[in-house]
């Protein structure tokens, strides 16, 4: 399967070769699955499969020469803001742990400005499943003053000892491979992969009982029925991914950044198509089969399933908020009337718009705060408070 007409820069022999490669390990799964994989199988190994999925193999994902941009590789101005955010919570010491670090981009900068506040965290752990972008990383890092530089390190799993401080998460959820579904009937069908002939082919399955426990708990909640024919994604992973972060938390804050919508927003029956995107070389598409173990794949967060699963880990929704909101309510202004050179000036506040303006990042990305024991409100949420919407 494949869109001709999704216009996207042509695959290098090299990665044309890798992505075959990926396409013969999950034309294997499939056929070891009885002739049909679920969508979120499938997203599974295109993104994780060891040594040929997306963010297990070694090519470039983020800045100019990968497939997409961050809102902390798009200015340090994010990330001074993150720092302000930490600081509070790290008042009385502590630590942080970035699930998912990019280049290392965010982890210097935070580190930074957190030195420049005599703040500085007792350990700043990374948790990356990319190797490429662990080395990245580490020569990020390596450009920081060495008394910085040896507060971090990089874990190959969460972990065991439950840390006193704050956990990031900065487009991490987005990643988790989620199912995919179709509304027949008022009742539900899966989407997966079959093959036919040597091409990988979108086919409509029976849902299995967990999906349709899930979908029956999360259609009663709806406040509109969807339409014959709806498609859209159910990330089932995220109870099981933020139990586990959550019990690496003590006390302290977890902040999540991502791209989202509250559960009704994102069930709006005329999102009749999902919110699944792709990346390759900075051009957006939604064909998750094309370029295989070469692009990225994404679905929107559903940010009240979040919630909910935050509560029954017995962690607080301290605060929900659209990233505009945060940025301001953390200094971004403060911090962009610093330059007082006209031509550093105007970059960053070409930088500043695009993290800020809702026609950009500032309003489709949302951050989320999950916190234990802490009792104070966070200074990144007093402009807005969006949790009504949850």
């Amino acid at each position: 399967m494949g869109s001709p007409d999704i216009m996207t820069p042509p695959l290098s022999e090299e990665e044309a070769a890798h992505s075959r490669a990926v396409r013969a390990r999950i034309a294997a799964a499939v056929r070891a699955a009885g002739g049909w994989l679920s969508f979120e199988q499938f997203m599974a190994l295109a993104l994780y499969a060891p040594g040929l999925g997306y963010y297990s193999a070694g090519s470039i994902k983020i800045g100019r020469g990968g497939d997409f941009v961050t809102a902390p590789e798009s200015s340090d101005l994010f990330s001074r803001c993150v720092a302000e955010q930490c600081a509070q919570v790290l008042a009385g010491g502590g630590e942080i742990l970035e699930l998912g670090a990019g280049t290392g981009r965010m982890a210097a900068a935070v580190l930074t400005e957190l030195a420049a506040r005599n703040c500085v965290p007792d350990r700043y752990s990374i948790l990356e499943v990319s190797a490429d972008l662990v080395d990245r990383q580490r020569r990020c890092i390596e450009n920081l003053p060495a008394a910085l530089a040896e507060r971090v390190v990089w874990l190959e799993r969460l972990p065991a000892r439950p840390l006193e401080g704050v956990i990031l998460a900065n487009e991490v959820l987005d990643a988790l491979p989620c199912r995919r579904f179709s509304v027949m009937g008022g009742a539900i069908g899966e989407l997966g992969v079959t093959i036919e002939g040597e091409d990988l082919r979108e086919r409509l399955a029976p849902a299995d009982p967990l999906l349709k426990e899930a979908w029956a708990r999360l259609a009663a909640q709806l406040p509109a029925a969807l339409p014959e024919g709806y498609v859209s994604e159910l990330c089932l992973r995220v109870e099981p991914w933020l139990a586990g972060v959550g019990d690496c938390l003590r006390r302290g804050a977890i902040l999540l950044f991502d791209y989202g919508l509250p559960q009704s927003h994102y069930y709006h029956p005329q999102r009749v198509a999902g919110t699944l995107r792709c990346h390759y070389k900075h051009r957006a598409h939604d064909d998750p089969y094309v370029n295989l173990g070469i692009q990225d794949i994404t679905a929107w967060v559903d940010f009240t399933r979040v919630a909910t699963a935050a509560l029954e880990c017995g962690l607080e929704v301290a605060g929900f908020v659209t990233q505009a909101a945060f940025l301001l309510a953390t200094g971004i202004e403060r911090y962009l009337a610093e330059a007082t050179d006209p031509v550093q000036h105007a970059r960053r506040a070409g930088e500043a718009r695009r993290l800020l303006l809702p026609g950009e990042m500032g309003e489709a990305f949302k951050v989320m705060a999950l916190t234990r024991g802490l009792e104070a409100p966070l200074v990144g949420f007093a402009l807005q408070d969006l949790r009504g919407s949850l």
